[in-house]
């Protein structure tokens, strides 16, 4: 066990819980974060860090080591999501609509902590760090911006990590696997034509809305029929809107969804069927469709050997019965996958789950909220992990 470190961070433990209620309570929106940029961008600074401004409301931080070697980049994203907060938390949300409700605060807190730490070891790191705080990665995706904006070079990073919340598991806990660890994504949208008519005469119409709803029933057999019982599918159409009045057949409908996979072949073969399925049953309906699949997150896939690696480290500052295998990947999407496709990464579970305190809602719920108690503890590793992969001690 790493006492030394482990007692580092928990002594900074209410300086990262100032942090993260000062962020939570001014949540922003994907590439609308300028207070918390600029909130990043003053404790680096001052901590010492190279600040670099990327893609609008991003940052790099950049930490030269004592001695030459390889370079390693932690990834944390900083925005939030149109949720009307519903917890009665003392440092609950102040902006109307919008909520830290993924845990993204906690993630930038906890790295912030990170940054603490690793300045104090500055001289016998061998090698860099480099920090990716990363906006909308609920959205458009900034780590993909990021990425092009140069932030895996100069120098060129070897190896990248990240963490996500997760209240599924208790605090004090790390859970993780090697491989496939969440979903490949690829929004959609379908418009149909058809003629209307009144809705006495349906025989002098072509009814888009019964062809929807055929549509959304025979989306599922993609995962039902046409993949295998034990390959991870899920296509969900989450909005459906048609028509003005209940008497009249309409000449639209809009059905906007996505799609999941782990990537590579079934993502394609997943296309493949949905485009087969919608334009078959239109054509059968006497309907049109205008059909569009939007590339969007690869999945991410994590690194055996930095998974290893992590375990080590999580290990080390938790004790190994606290590191726990993740069973099978999360059908869940996140853009850390564009930073594992451009160098070797491990994307792994902090616990911030606690019964007693009352910290069970799961993420994207107005109820969601992460133990402050767990901030020092995921610095702590992500430290640790830093320290293994250079291959020094640091203390």
């Amino acid at each position: 066990m790493d006492d030394q470190l482990l007692r580092e961070a928990q002594a900074i433990g209410p300086e990262l819980e100032e942090l993260f209620a000062s962020i939570h309570r001014e949540p922003e929106l994907g590439n609308q974060e300028e207070k918390t940029a600029a909130l990043i961008r003053r404790r680096l600074t001052m901590l010492g860090w190279e600040v670099v401004p990327m893609v609008g409301t991003g940052t790099l931080g950049l930490l030269r080591g004592g001695r030459p070697g390889p370079t390693v980049g932690i990834r944390a994203d900083i925005d939030a999501l149109p949720i009307v907060e519903e917890t009665d938390l003392p440092y609950a949300s102040r902006v109307p609509g919008v909520m830290h409700a993924c845990g993204h605060d906690f993630h930038t807190a906890a790295l912030l902590g990170a940054a603490e730490l690793l300045v104090r070891r500055r001289e016998s790191l061998t090698g860099n760090v480099k920090l990716f705080f990363q906006p909308d990665e609920e959205g458009d995706g900034g780590a993909r911006r990021m990425i092009a904006a140069g932030c895996m070079e100069a120098p060129h990073v070897d190896a990248v990590f990240c963490c996500h919340v997760e209240s599924g598991i208790p605090t004090g806990t790390v859970s993780v696997r090697s491989g496939p660890i969440c979903a490949a994504s690829n929004p959609f949208s379908i418009t149909l034509h058809g003629r209307g008519s009144h809705g006495a005469k349906p025989h002098l119409g072509t009814d888009v809305i019964v062809a929807g709803a055929q549509i959304v029933s025979a989306l599922q057999t993609i995962a039902s029929r046409r993949t295998s019982p034990t390959e991870p599918v899920v296509v969900s159409v989450g909005t459906f809107h048609s028509g003005t009045a209940g008497n009249i057949l309409a000449e639209t409908a809009e059905l906007t969804g996505i799609l999941r996979t782990m990537g590579g072949e079934a993502r394609e073969r997943v296309k493949e069927d949905f485009r087969s399925i919608v334009s078959g049953i239109a054509s059968a309906m006497g309907v049109e469709a205008e059909i569009q699949i939007f590339e969007s997150y690869p999945g991410c896939r994590n690194d055996k050997a930095m998974t290893d690696l992590l375990r080590r480290a999580a290990g080390e500052i938790l004790g190994a019965e606290q590191v726990w295998e993740l069973p099978e990947p999360s059908m869940g999407t996140d853009d850390f996958g564009y930073f594992s496709d451009a160098a070797p990464g491990c994307y792994y579970y902090v616990g911030v789950g606690n019964e007693e305190k009352g910290f069970t809602s799961p993420n994207h719920n107005p109820h969601f909220a992460a133990d402050p108690a767990a901030l020092p503890l995921a610095a702590a590793v992500h430290v640790r992990t830093v320290l293994d992969f250079l291959g020094g001690d640091g203390v």
